[in-house]
């Protein structure tokens, strides 16, 4: 550029890139913020706030009955189940005695760090991640293909998902990682910088390894970034049929937590569907 030393180039580039950073952390915060209200339990005490605010006018007493009866509801097993079979049940798992698919690659989604694992002297992959390194370790070792793992630095972590997923992949499983993808914040970001990652090297049919409930959102993004995608789906959540307990009616936090996934993703995938 006229009139610029290559260290102002440097520093522009740099400029730009802290921006770009600063709008990605800002983004992520009102993204943690916004499903924080309308995913449970925060939906339901939302719903119970907004009744008691506008106590006097009629409709705040169904509101506060609906807010109880959804919260109730996300606990029951019962519920919880059909919700996130209703995502699992779109991807089969690959069998063990599967022949070699026919991919350029490996990729494994990040799901999170443990902040400051005392144990591990720093951070460290979360219950979510570890479970998709492991089966990605699984397939890499069965069928010979090379490795991405992709997930960015969350503002409060010292390390990127990627860094922490290789070294994981390395040290532990004896798997070498080829590309690492460490700046994207959520699922569409790991498939819209994994896919340039990728084509770059030839690859263009892809092995996707993440949670099943989460396969559906993932497969369509990375194919909306121009991947062919064969999915790879681990933890089922749920089972093939439901043979109905006294139990699946009794509330719990498991399925508490199990409602919270499967609300979540189908929350993406309809806002996906508006704005693509």
């Amino acid at each position: 550029m006229p009139g610029l030393t290559p260290a102002h180039d440097t520093d522009k580039l740099d400029a730009l890139t802290d921006r770009a950073l600063s709008r990605m952390s800002f983004a992520w915060t009102l993204k943690l913020i916004v499903s924080s209200l309308l995913l449970p339990p925060g939906n339901g005490l939302a719903m119970l706030l907004v009744a008691a605010i506008f106590r006097r006018r009629r409709w705040a007493f169904g509101l506060a009955a609906a807010a109880l009866a959804l919260s109730i509801a996300q606990t029951l097993p019962a519920v919880s189940g059909l919700l996130i079979s209703s995502l699992e049940s779109r991807s089969a798992a690959i069998a063990p005695d599967a022949p070699k698919p026919e991919a350029g690659a490996i990729v494994i989604l990040g799901s999170g760090l443990a902040n400051e694992a005392r144990e591990y002297g720093g951070d460290t992959a979360n219950d979510r991640t570890l479970l998709r390194v492991r089966y990605g370790a699984t397939l890499a070792r069965r069928y010979d293909l090379p490795v991405l793992v992709t997930g960015g630095k969350a503002p409060n972590l010292d390390a990127s998902e990627a860094t922490v997923m290789a070294g994981i992949l390395h040290d532990e499983f004896g798997v070498a990682v080829r590309w690492q993808e460490d700046a994207s914040l959520d699922t569409a970001g790991n498939a819209a910088l994994s896919a340039p990652l990728l084509k770059a090297a030839g690859v263009e049919k892809i092995v996707l390894v993440t949670h099943a409930f989460h396969m559906p959102r993932a497969k369509l993004l990375f194919e909306q970034a121009g991947l062919e995608v064969i999915p790879a789906p681990t933890a089922f959540l749920s089972h093939a049929h439901f043979d109905w307990l006294p139990s699946d009616f009794l509330p719990n936090a498991k399925a508490l937590h199990t409602s919270y996934y499967a609300l979540h993703e189908w929350l993406g995938m309809a806002w996906i569907s508006l704005t693509h």
